[in-house]
């Protein structure tokens, strides 16, 4: 074998290691729930309803690869993205599946079968309705997401309590929901029910991470 051969199937084998990391679904779940935020074993165990064993070798092969860091506070192992290009990868792998999977699609259909009634908005038009503050933007997700990180303004009202909070939206106001990605079913939840107490509502078409990545202002 020359040397350049060895260096090829050598430098391609590294690369792998991150392919065969990302070769799971589990470990793609993971992988959107920490671009949220820093979280413990247990709390993605029971965000994926995985048991603490099989979430913490998942974690332990994305480590492996570079993918994740972990911190270590008394008992318990807290991850997180080791940097944004990990978010890059699987937002790149994630776009590239609604474009070239039909069977996502499908997927998408079946389960999100309201999806199209419930009109969008993207963030550059979201960020214009900010700086005239002519919108009520709601992030639904749960609270400890929200802590990590949101959208400037935005209200933590995770969908379990929407219902209790409507008093506290002006009726003439159009409402802006947000979650965690583009298949985050908790925006889809929200507008609905914004739509049946007579408010105008949109979701927003991406999550908070998407909006990070675009260079959007973030508030902790």
């Amino acid at each position: 074998m020359n040397v350049h051969r060895a260096f090829k199937d050598q430098l391609f084998e590294q690369f792998a290691r991150i392919g065969k990391a990302l070769a799971n679904p589990h470990r793609l779940e993971l992988l959107d729930l920490l671009a949220q935020g820093e979280r413990t074993v247990e709390s993605l165990a029971q965000e994926t309803d995985m048991s603490i064993a099989s979430t913490s070798r998942h974690l332990q092969v994305l480590h492996g690869a570079q993918l994740v860091e972990v911190r270590r506070e008394g008992l318990y192992a807290y991850y997180r993205l080791s940097d944004e290009r990990v978010f890059a990868v699987w937002q790149s792998l994630r776009d590239l599946g609604g474009v070239r999977l039909a069977e996502l699609e499908r997927v998408v259909q079946t389960f999100l079968e309201n999806r199209g009634a419930l009109e969008a908005i993207d963030a550059a038009e979201l960020l214009s309705r900010l700086q005239d503050e002519s919108v009520i933007v709601l992030d639904v997700r749960p609270e400890e997401e929200y802590r990590a990180g949101h959208i400037p303004g935005a209200h933590s009202v995770p969908l379990e309590r929407l219902e209790a909070y409507l008093e506290h939206i002006p009726a003439n106001r159009e409402v802006v929901a947000y979650c965690r990605g583009p298949y985050c079913v908790f925006s889809d939840e929200a507008v609905a029910l914004l739509h049946s107490r007579g408010y105008r509502a949109r979701r927003l078409n991406q999550g908070l991470p998407d909006w990070r990545a675009a260079g959007m202002p973030v508030e902790r």
